[in-house]
């Protein structure tokens, strides 16, 4: 298992972030070019990605484990605010750096690396499916809208317009925010777009992880690389404080042991590329969201097994 975490998911991404790196180094890409990548990421990619990944989901596997949805909705949104609250009171940032810390710290990458390590681990079943799909929801149907009207909020009223109206419409108008919120309201109302209307969206969307990981490297290359008591706390929030709180709440609840250690692992990946990009588009919180992505990255070769062991244990105690 910890081979195929480590060559399947932790190497491509440090691959792929140093060819970033390297380009950014020989100056291969220009600031503007840059800028660039991150719009077709934030504004068409990614937009693309959370609309056909979340359109897929039915009703029905919203409402079939509601206890999964609950846990799931109201763990991963409140610790994406503690987050927030953490960078902004403890750490001293404004009020967009820490919404882009929460984008980072308090986000899991659940589209890019779901699959690629519940269904090794767990077998490749509805069960893994349903879990990657309700926490992929709430991580981009509600914490990146709430994350833009955080970042909003923060900047000058000359940008945004006036005060908090100023920050939620400006949100709203991002594709980023409006693009996973319609895709749930048609997942609600029990509408199911044909398979034939897929396959336009993802040829775009295929490029959301890959552009997304290597204008991290990109912008790694513009500031210095380094360790210091913020990286590694939102390290260990992402990686072990979070999951130790989605568990504890399961396990209180009664819920299933592989069906909470599947959530577990869900919620115990690297910080969501999303918070990466917007880090990078707005040139907000650069240095510190590029280092946490990268060490929350080699971290989680560890972080992993820990929980697939820790879990039980901690629900059988509880």
């Amino acid at each position: 298992m910890i081979y195929n975490i480590l060559f399947n998911d932790v190497i491509p991404i440090f691959v792929v972030m140093a060819l970033g790196y390297a380009g950014a180094k020989c100056h291969s890409f220009t600031p503007d070019q840059t800028q660039g990548l991150n719009k077709v990421v934030l504004n068409f990619a990614l937009p693309a990605a959370l609309f056909a990944s979340i359109t897929r989901a039915s009703r029905d596997m919203i409402f079939d484990d509601l206890k999964l949805t609950v846990i799931s909705a109201l763990g991963v949104t409140v610790l994406f605010l503690v987050a927030f609250f953490i960078c902004w009171k403890v750490w001293r940032h404004t009020i967009s750096e820490a919404a882009v810390c929460a984008l980072i710290a308090g986000s899991p990458t659940i589209g890019f690396l779901g699959f690629a390590v519940l269904d090794p681990i767990y077998g490749a079943t509805t069960a893994t499916g349903l879990v990657i799909a309700i926490v992929a929801i709430v991580v981009n149907a509600v914490t990146i809208p709430i994350g833009f009207y955080l970042l909003n909020l923060g900047l000058p009223k000359s940008e945004t317009g006036s005060g908090s109206l100023g920050a939620i419409i400006n949100a709203v108008k991002q594709p980023v925010v409006w693009s996973p919120v319609f895709a749930v309201v048609l997942v609600l109302c029990g509408l199911k777009l044909p398979e034939a209307f897929y396959p336009s969206f993802e040829l775009i969307a295929k490029a959301n992880s890959g552009v997304a990981v290597f204008a991290a490297g990109l912008a790694l290359a513009t500031v210095p690389f380094g360790i210091s008591a913020e990286i590694i706390w939102n390290t260990v929030f992402r990686l072990f404080l979070s999951p130790l709180a989605i568990c504890i709440a399961g396990a209180l609840w009664g819920m299933e042991t592989e069906s909470l250690s599947m959530l577990v692992m869900a919620c115990c990946m690297p910080p969501a590329f999303s918070g990466i990009i917007i880090s990078s588009r707005y040139n907000i919180y650069v240095k510190d969201g590029a280092s946490s992505l990268a060490l929350s990255t080699l971290a989680f070769a560890a972080a992993a097994p820990f929980w697939v062991w820790a879990t039980p244990k901690i629900a059988g105690l509880l």
